[in-house]
């Protein structure tokens, strides 16, 4: 998933307005839903992973999530967004689960499943010209 979410990045940065002229106010581009939908399953996987016992990431979601952002380098108010869906995203599980349980590690392969989708999807319609 790593390498799709580098390549997303990398793809959105090259088609990106805000590439050419810096962040801009307006019309959010069209792969908004998936960026924002992706953003909160890195938060979801920054909660669940070392909650399963995978502590050999380390902050590995958080800084996937960095990655995006700096490639994308949203206005204030797209950043905040983009925040606050990876928030959103660790903190619906962590309300959830407390420990590991079966239903938890189905999540994270649910999670891992659709952001390597997501950033595959991304990267094929809006990768560049």
């Amino acid at each position: 998933m790593r390498i799709l979410v580098l390549l997303t990045a990398g793809a959105l940065a090259l088609s990106s307005p805000a590439f050419a002229a810096g962040p801009t106010e307006g019309a959010p581009p069209p792969y908004d839903g998936d960026l924002m939908r992706l953003a909160e399953i890195l938060g979801a996987l920054h909660y669940l992973r070392p909650l399963c016992g995978v502590t050999s990431e380390g902050q590995r979601w958080r800084t996937e999530m960095q990655a995006l952002i700096d490639t994308e380098q949203p206005s204030d108010a797209r950043r905040a967004k983009i925040i606050s869906s990876f928030n959103r995203g660790y903190s619906s599980y962590a309300e959830v689960y407390r420990a590991c349980t079966p239903a938890a590690r189905v999540a994270v392969e649910r999670q891992l499943d659709e952001g390597s989708r997501l950033a595959h999807d991304i990267v094929v319609r809006y990768g560049g010209n």
